[in-house]
């Protein structure tokens, strides 16, 4: 710690210097810094002997760096940088902060941002920046805060907290329905059905629970279920939808079930962070609001007959 200590010069030191390097005058660094040039230019010959190198050549009123001092400036501005990002977001940490979240598509936009109004609301100064992914990642490699996240509570390295079940329901537009009479779950193998390339597995689940014959046939694939909610309403086919995420296309009946036979899913939705991240303050309000509202949604009288589960 002693050795760092000597080789660590000082703020004011390596702020003069930045600038003096980033304008090529210690003129106006000084009146960037609010000093006199003298002050500058002794800033920076201590910085000099301190570091046993010249980092500046001085012609006249003209200063340009070294091939030491170039070399030097860079990582000196990115850390100066640095810290100063650090400072904004310490000052601001108490009051909230910025919250850098991964969310499902679908799930974002029909269960999420529907309920922010009341995060907002309760924390005005937490900013919430959303990016869109769906597949695992890496927490190491992306500059994120925490994810939701659909699958088993296995992320690595990270805190899982389980949010909600999935229900999966065969839905359909009620004209479709009408034109294709179904009594059984293998009515449906003769059927147009839909696919949603997230959940390829879904139907085949779905089948084996009923103890119907797999499908073997072909269908439609969607890469998102808001699309393969989008098909169905259009009389494509059948669709296997989780019910939280059609909940206003089943209450408005844009949507409904082709039959009645809901099938919970083996995997479920969490919220993951790495352990490091726990008290960030934005992702602890952030966690708080999210894990209540996740109760509540959950202990809400069960829905009519082709909504239960969700």
């Amino acid at each position: 710690m002693d050795l760092q200590r000597r080789l660590l010069p000082s703020m004011s030191a390596l702020t003069a210097f930045e600038a003096a390097a980033r304008t090529g005058s210690f003129t106006a660094a000084a009146g960037e810094l609010s000093l006199t040039q003298g002050a500058v230019s002794r800033q920076i010959k201590a910085l000099e002997d301190q570091i046993g190198t010249p980092l500046f050549t001085r012609k006249g009123q003209r200063v340009t760096l070294t091939p030491t001092g170039a070399l030097y400036a860079e990582p000196i501005r990115d850390a100066l940088r640095q810290i100063a990002a650090a400072t904004v977001r310490t000052i601001a940490a108490p009051k909230g902060g910025e919250l850098h979240l991964a969310i499902l598509p679908t799930f974002g936009t029909r269960w999420l941002v529907p309920r922010l109004p009341a995060f907002q609301e309760a924390h005005p100064h937490v900013t919430i920046h959303f990016t869109t992914k769906l597949a695992p990642f890496d927490f190491r490699t992306h500059d994120l805060d925490a994810a939701i996240h659909y699958g088993l509570g296995d992320w690595p390295d990270a805190v899982c907290d389980p949010l909600m079940d999935e229900t999966m329901l065969p839905v359909c537009a009620p004209a479709f329905l009408k034109a294709h009479p179904i009594a059984e779950p293998a009515d449906l193998l003769a059927l147009p059905l839909l696919h949603t390339s997230t959940r390829p597995d879904s139907w085949a689940d779905w089948f084996a629970a009923q103890g119907a014959p797999p499908h073997t046939g072909a269908g439609m694939f969607f890469e998102q279920f808001a699309t393969t909610a989008q098909a169905a309403e259009a009389g494509l086919g059948v669709a296997l939808l989780p019910t939280l995420l059609v909940r206003g296309e089943l209450a408005d009946g844009a949507l409904v079930p082709a039959i009645d036979r809901p099938h919970r899913s083996a995997r479920a939705y969490y919220l993951v962070h790495p352990r490091g991240k726990a008290n960030h303050p934005p992702l602890a309000a952030f966690r708080r609001w999210l894990l209540d509202t996740a109760r509540e949604e959950a202990e809400k009288p069960s829905p009519p007959s082709g909504e239960r589960g969700g």
